[in-house]
């Protein structure tokens, strides 16, 4: 019998997050001509950015999709995808989107307050991502010395050799700061209901092997009643 090679679908939210922003760099490249990722993907900074007009709240959500070109759309996706994956199957979809979601509308509103150049990219979901990931095994009053040396590289990182233009160094460490706040927050809970659902797991296994011994014996003197015959009866 033939085995069937299935690809599955397995992180639905980092998945369909890094195909929807390989489209609109495509759409963008192609189609229309650079003029998509600034209109619709590019969050304008505090000097140009219009609180009066409705959409523009819209791209504080949105310029998380947009990309300047191929090597920071791929640089991106590389994190996404390779880390993404594993936060989502630790926390689940809906929990991601909401991390992905959150860090945007941070990342954004940082920008449009108090960065004078324009903002686009996943960079900050990137980060966030990373630093989640860092700290996905953190215990009660521990501090994993992967964090503390995760967040030294990076910062020195970002401001030895600052971001290209449109790709914010803030930005970078605002998604960072999300990431280590949804960890520290999310990773407790996480491995406390883990912890319960194994103990759970562990008394259910301990009260079978009880369980069919009890109906082992009771099957047992059944069959030793069942396999007593009367013949018959004597009168005197």
């Amino acid at each position: 019998m033939k085995k069937h090679l299935r690809v599955s679908y397995n992180a639905p939210v980092s998945l369909t997050f890094s195909i929807f922003c390989s489209f609109i760099f495509l759409a963008d490249y192609f189609i229309f001509k650079h003029k998509l990722i600034p209109l619709l993907f590019t969050v304008p900074g505090n000097k140009n950015f219009d609180w009066l007009y409705p959409f523009s709240y819209v791209r504080l959500f949105t310029h998380v999709f947009g990309h300047i070109d191929a090597a920071h759309l791929l640089g991106n996706l590389t994190f996404i995808l390779l880390i993404g994956p594993l936060m989502e199957e630790k926390y689940g979809s809906a929990m991601i989107a909401l991390m992905l979601t959150v860090t945007a509308f941070v990342t954004g509103m940082i920008n449009a307050c108090f960065i004078p150049s324009s903002l686009l990219g996943a960079s900050g979901i990137a980060f966030m991502l990373i630093l989640l990931a860092s700290i996905s095994t953190i215990e009660k009053n521990q501090l994993p010395l992967s964090f503390i040396l995760l967040i030294a590289v990076f910062v020195l990182k970002e401001f030895i050799s600052p971001s290209a233009s449109n790709v914010s160094t803030i930005a970078h460490i605002a998604g960072g700061l999300c990431g280590s706040l949804f960890g520290f927050l999310v990773a407790p809970k996480t491995a406390r209901s883990q912890k319960t659902a194994a103990s759970k797991t562990k008394a259910q296994q301990k009260k079978q092997p009880a369980q069919q011994s009890s109906e082992n014996s009771y099957k047992n003197s059944a069959q030793k009643d069942s396999d007593e015959t009367i013949v018959g009866t004597i009168q005197l």
